[in-house]
């Protein structure tokens, strides 16, 4: 039985996935009401892991916040509660019985973040993307289904890469300001793009042009077979995997002339997002 939460609880997790996490919010209006709140406690949580470097003066408070959360998830099933978002998620995962271990994968994926490492290749930045935005597809399909195994994990798992690449590639004059590097060191080197390049401020040029069509051309590749893989999901999870419906879109506002990668913000009006779920929540058949 899942703990007693506040109604606010859940009401702030809504909050703060409508004003920060505005594609995944939107999606989540094409699932049952009653599954909604579930979602977006999700949601909140892999929001607030996400931005613990924005948070945080040094990588070590941030190691301490994210073990928190840690805690937090280890404590689900004897309903320890604490903010809303943790009193939210931890309902979550009872009710709907969602394997812990994906948690901590997530957490300890994040720990790349409060860090300036290099990502060293094409398939570390896959595996940081599958244990981040992969997982947290694969928990909402669960929850969908209602706890019940939906199918679909190579859904996931593509979906996931193809989104997180993606949000990746749009946050990037955001990640050099800050000096740190999520594109991966051997699609770099093959262009003849040094990291050092990237940090100091002479970003733009042929080969890292050259580095970001190739990603976006993975990227592309992931939500192909996302789509393909669907046809294995459960209908009535399929939901689940819409945040991803506008992955296409941003990736051809980067082909627009005049993108420059370190400058350029890349975004969509509302509009057009929503037209991007409806028209692929018909496309799948959720």
């Amino acid at each position: 039985m899942a703990p007693t939460v506040s109604v606010s609880a859940f009401s702030h997790c809504e909050t703060i996935v409508r004003e920060h996490e505005p594609d995944r919010y939107w999606a989540s209006l094409f699932a049952p009401a009653d599954k909604r709140p579930y979602l977006q406690a999700l949601y909140a949580f892999n929001h607030a892991v996400a931005c613990v470097r924005e948070s945080v003066s040094a990588p070590l408070p941030g190691e301490i916040r994210l073990q928190w959360w840690r805690d937090v998830i280890d404590a689900a099933q004897s309903g320890a509660q604490g903010d809303p978002v943790s009193e939210a998620l931890i309902a979550t995962i009872t009710r709907f019985s969602l394997p812990v271990q994906a948690f901590h994968d997530l957490i300890d994926a994040r720990v790349f973040d409060l860090y300036d490492d290099p990502m060293p290749s094409l398939a570390d930045l896959e595996g940081y993307c599958g244990e981040t935005s992969s997982a947290l597809f694969r928990l909402a399909s669960i929850v969908l289904a209602d706890g019940r195994d939906p199918g679909g994990a190579d859904a996931a798992g593509h979906a996931g890469v193809a989104h997180a690449m993606t949000g990746l590639l749009r946050a990037l004059p955001w990640h050099l300001r800050r000096g740190q590097v999520y594109l991966p060191a051997d699609v770099l080197e093959r262009h003849g793009v040094s990291r050092e390049s990237l940090t100091t401020g002479a970003a733009d040029g042929p080969g890292l042009s050259r580095a970001l069509a190739d990603l976006r051309a993975v990227a592309r590749d992931h939500f192909t077979k996302a789509e393909t893989a669907m046809a294995d999901v459960a209908p009535e999870a399929r939901a689940a995997f819409l945040a991803a419906a506008t992955v296409p879109a941003y990736l051809a506002r980067m082909e627009q002339r005049g993108y420059t990668p370190s400058r350029s913000i890349i975004d969509l009006p509302q509009w057009r997002r929503l037209w991007a779920f409806w028209r692929t929540a018909g496309r799948w058949g959720r």
